[in-house]
Order: structure tokens, then C-alpha cells, then sequence
């Protein structure tokens, strides 16, 4: 008799969506988790005594209803904040307010970027719906797209031609066309190119930033919220699934280090631990991306050559830095941005500069070069959620894009420190007592991140959001449409699949059901 009858690798989201579908339905099911608490990447964290902070994921999107439904996230608290986020100009340009009130957000709009811009953002909306479809962005338990059957979820020519657009297109393509004059939109522009590129290797000029863009925009229906803040940190949605998980008897092991799938005869028996110990089981779910989990950890014996091929091109080079802050204190912003330091206004603040300057940015780190103006977002979400933070004062971050990833490694500590300094400085410019109020600040670079969570190349993504690696480049379950995995009871469920990246639980949800699947036709 086996251990168990599922073992699910890593305790991320996804992990933990996975294992709480297995042990409801009555699989005895195990999560091992080589940290010290769940939720990888969709963690809160305390990095500095006191205060708590988002590790990578800071936002719920949109998630498949049936999804939402069965993992019961409706009980989890939400954070209502008036404003969502603010987008500033570099040169005291209109600011951009996300209200949560959709009136209030368009009204904005219409006063102080003119009519034209409700249009031009409903236009966008409209054009991401053909694409979301294509992407099988709101869909569970549904096989990756062909690009033939990706075309074919369209309903008229201007879903097709959206469609096409995603695949083959830059996010300017889009952008310029419903926001032409660079002076007037500036700010909308800024905001929208850099949602192209913030999980890419690309500038939101280059083709293929038009997928980043359709998969960020996707809402279920244009009166559906796009993002959604959690009281406590986006870890509140894995405490949640972890008490789902335990409640129903599962449990989880900590400090547990996979280091081999087992297989034998073409089907998986379980895992060896890093001490050398097997567990045995013949499910098994890896929630880490699909190349780690079966080049390294499979064996490359086990598969076809193809199919290696295939995943030994992925794209992983995460081109970011993340900063977290210690703060005693708020920002206080300068003219002409002061009404940020008004109460509530500053939980979500981007300056991103145009999308000519973005792109000249990544150009530059393409090239092996710091940005010497980096794009970023910084969140206050203690601003909101005082329980981040000790009191009085807050915790922040700041995801700032263009890192020159490519550079040797050698110098990728000193090129962290060198660009959080320039973070830091831009910052200040636009709230001068910024320097003043910092405790003491963390930055991470993307080998952290595959250090900290397996991410390869600390790509969170565990396969970037270009057009070659979604549809049917992006496997499910049980691999890709043309070449899946020949090894029985083994399951792909981590961001690097089918419903992923971000935080949407398909993948998991997928490999859970297809686990279940499988073993119903069995014992049929």
C-alpha cells in the first residue's frame, strides 16, 4: 500500500488548489514544501520584523467562476478602497485614478482626459475579449487551444482580427490606435504599455506585447472587477486554502525538499527527498514550472526527445527587480501631486513614464545595461490594511521593470543594488522625504526568486506571457496536445500551464480534476 494516494509538489497556490480538490474527494493527500510556510510566491511574508509584505503576487484577478465556486473565495475578506491605484505622469502630466466605482473611474476619465478616453478604454476592454476567449483566460477544465480553434472562438471579424492582433502584434498596436495623441493620454498610455510587459521579456513596441496586454485586461464581463486586494496580502488566499486543505485532513510538510519524481515502467511511484527518503503514491502533482519539474526532476530517460526539446526553449528571463520598505511614516508627494497625500490615495501608485521611454528602457537592459529611468509600481497596501505594518507606520514595494538579466551573473548583486538606488532616487523626486522615512529596505533580484521558490531565472510566470509559449505551446495537465507525458498518475498544476501565470488556480484546479479523471476511467 502507498503512503498516500497524491503528493502534491510545492505549496503555492495552484499546490494548494490541487491538493484540497484531491482530499474532498477522498484522496489521502500530502503537500511538501521545502519552505517554511505556504503560498510561495502568493505569500505575505514578514521580511522585517513587524511588517508583512507581498512576496510576488499582490492582486486577485478574474478567476473562472466554477474555480471561484469550489474553492469557496468568496469568504475571503477583500480590502475596499476607494481609489485602486494612481498613475503619474514623469513630467507633471494628468494623473490617472482607477476608482473602484466604475462610475466614478469613468467620470474621471471624462473630466480630466476627455471623452474620448471612456472610449478609448471601453474599446480596449472590447478588443481583450476575443483574445481572453482565444486564451481560454476564464475557462477550467478545458485543454489548451490549437491557433485554429484559438481563431475560431471568435464571433465576428473584429474578434478575429483582436485575435490575430495578440498573437502577432505589439500592445502600441492596440494602444495607439484608441489613444493617439502622446501628450494628451500620456498617462493612459504609460499605465497601459507597461501592463504589456510587466511578466514579458519585451517593450511595448516589440511584437508579441499584445498578449501580456489581452491576458491582463481579461474580465469575465466588462462590469466584472479586475483586481481584487485581500485583507492580509494576497497570502490570505493561501491561509484560506491551506485551512480548506487541513480541515478536510490533508497535511502538509515543510522544510521538505523534493529532489526526484520516481518512475517506473512509465508510470510515477512517488518522490525522493532531498534526505534520501521515498514517499510513495501513484498520483503526483508538481505545482513548479513544467521544465523543471520534468527535465530535472523526471529525468530526461523517461521522455521522448521532443518533448524535451520543446521545454528546453522556454523563456525565462525576468527582467525586474522588488523592493520592500520599511516606512516610518507616508510618502509626502510635491506639487503637482500632492493630492496623493490625501487619505487613502497612495496604496497603489505607478510611474511608468511613456511607452517610448519604456521601451528605450528595456532596450537598454537588453543590452546589458541598467535603465537609467526605471518604470515602476510601488504599493502601500498598510495604507488600506493597517495589519501590514506596526503602528504608525507602513509597509511598501515597489516592482520596478528593466533589469539587465542578461548580464553575467558575477554582477547581478551589485546591479540589484545599483538599480533599487535609482528606484529610490526616482522615487524621492516625486515625494522628496521619501529617504527620510525608510527604516530599512529589501530588494530582491530575479536569481532570488529562483533561489526562494524554484522559478527559473526567477521568472514568476514559470514561462513568460509571449504568444509562443500560450495556446498550444502552454501544456496542461498532462503536457502538450502533440506530445504529452508518457508516464501515468503524473500531473503538471504550477503557473507554467494551461490558465496561467498569475494567480488564477485553473492550472492546479485542471491537474486536480484530471487526476481524478484518470482515476475514475481506471477503476471503470
Amino acid at each position: 500500500m502507498s503512503d498516500y494516494d497524491a503528493i502534491i509538489v510545492g505549496a503555492g497556490h495552484n499546490g494548494l488548489t490541487a491538493a484540497t480538490i484531491l482530499q474532498r474527494a477522498g484522496l489521502r493527500t500530502v503537500v511538501l514544501e521545502q519552505n517554511t510556510y505556504a503560498g510561495g510566491m502568493a505569500a505575505t511574508v514578514e521580511l522585517i520584523d513587524g511588517f508583512r509584505y507581498e512576496i510576488a503576487g499582490s492582486v486577485q484577478f478574474p478567476t473562472a467562476p466554477e474555480v471561484a465556486e469550489a474553492l469557496e473565495l468568496h469568504r475571503i475578506p477583500t480590502v475596499h478602497s476607494e481609489v485602486q491605484s494612481v498613475n503619474l505622469g514623469e513630467s507633471g502630466e494628468e494623473p490617472m485614478i482607477l476608482y473602484s466605482d466604475p462610475m466614478r473611474y469613468m467620470t474621471h476619465l471624462s473630466e480630466k482626459h476627455g471623452a474620448d478616453a471612456v472610449l478609448g478604454m471601453g474599446r480596449m476592454l472590447e478588443w481583450a475579449t476575443g483574445p481572453a476567449r482565444a486564451l481560454g483566460r476564464f475557462e477550467a477544465r478545458t485543454p489548451p487551444k490549437t491557433l485554429d480553434e484559438m481563431y475560431a472562438c471568435a464571433t465576428n471579424e473584429s474578434e478575429h482580427r483582436a485575435i490575430h492582433e495578440m498573437l502577432f502584434g505589439s500592445a502600441m498596436d492596440v494602444i495607439d490606435r484608441n489613444f493617439p495623441d502622446k501628450d494628451k493620454y500620456a498617462t493612459i498610455r504609460g499605465m497601459l504599455a507597461f501592463l504589456a510587459i510587466n511578466s514579458t521579456y519585451r517593450g511595448p513596441f516589440t511584437p508579441g506585447s499584445a498578449t501580456c496586454l489581452a491576458f491582463a485586461m481579461a474580465v469575465p464581463d466588462l462590469n466584472a472587477t479586475m483586481m481584487t486586494k485581500l485583507e492580509g496580502g494576497i497570502g490570505a488566499v493561501c491561509e484560506h486554502l491551506t485551512n480548506l486543505f487541513i480541515e478536510g485532513g490533508g497535511a502538509i510538510r515543510y522544510r521538505t525538499k523534493v529532489d526526484q519524481i520516481v518512475v517506473d515502467n512509465e508510470r510515477v511511484t512517488g518522490v525522493r527527498l532531498r534526505d534520501g527518503s521515498v514517499l510513495s503514491a501513484p498520483v503526483v502533482i508538481s505545482n513548479l514550472s513544467p521544465d523543471l519539474t520534468l527535465i530535472d526532476m523526471v529525468g530526461t530517460e523517461h521522455l521522448p526527445g521532443d518533448l524535451v526539446e520543446r521545454l528546453a526553449g522556454r523563456d525565462h528571463r525576468a527582467t525586474f527587480i522588488q523592493m520592500h520598505f520599511a516606512l516610518d511614516g507616508l510618502p509626502r508627494f510635491a506639487a503637482p501631486y500632492e493630492m496623493l497625500n490625501e487619505p487613502g490615495m497612495q496604496q497603489s501608485v505607478g510611474v511608468f513614464g511613456s511607452p517610448e521611454e519604456q521601451q528605450r528602457q528595456w532596450e537598454m537592459a537588453r543590452a546589458g545595461m541598467l535603465p537609467d529611468n526605471p518604470s515602476f509600481g510601488m504599493q502601500i497596501p498598510s495604507v488600506s490594511d493597517p495589519s501590514l505594518a506596526l503602528p504608525g507606520m507602513h509597509a511598501a514595494s515597489a516592482y520596478a521593470y528593466g533589469f539587465p538579466v542578461e548580464a553575467p551573473r558575477e554582477q547581478h548583486g551589485r546591479l540589484k543594488n545599483e538599480m533599487a538606488e535609482r528606484v529610490i532616487d526616482k522615487i524621492t523626486k516625486f515625494a522628496p522625504n521619501f529617504k527620510d522615512i525608510q527604516i530599512r529596505h529589501i530588494t530582491f533580484a530575479p536569481y532570488h526568486m529562483q533561489t526562494m521558490f524554484a522559478a527559473p531565472d526567477g521568472d514568476f510566470c514559470h514561462g513568460l506571457l509571449h504568444p509562443d509559449l500560450m495556446g498550444p505551446n502552454r501544456p496542461g495537465p498532462k503536457g502538450f496536445n502533440d506530445i504529452p507525458i508518457p508516464i501515468a498518475g503524473l500531473y503538471l498544476g504550477g503557473a507554467g500551464c494551461h490558465g496561467g501565470p498569475g494567480i488564477t488556480f485553473v492550472p492546479g484546479y485542471n491537474a486536480a480534476h484530471q487526476a481524478l479523471d484518470d482515476r475514475a476511467a481506471s477503476a471503470g
